[in-house]
């Protein structure tokens, strides 16, 4: 799954994919200029999440009691 995400991004140019022959093979991946405009979004986006971290787990804990078997 993390190297169809990964291939996904960089076909949508937020990330370059450098192959470098070695035993293992290894492969290194960074952000390109594009994906470097996500850096703050993402930020705001986990800041959220731990704004409201405590909020979402009661509402998973409320709606996994009202839908147990």
């Amino acid at each position: 799954m993390l190297t169809q995400t990964l291939r996904s991004m960089e076909r949508d140019g937020l990330v370059t994919r450098k192959v470098t022959a070695a035993m293992p093979p290894r492969v290194d991946y960074a952000l390109t200029p594009l994906g470097t405009t996500l850096t703050a979004p993402m930020n705001a986006l986990r800041r959220w999440a731990q704004d409201h971290m405590v909020e979402v787990l009661a509402a998973r804990e409320k709606y996994d009691q009202k839908n147990a078997l």
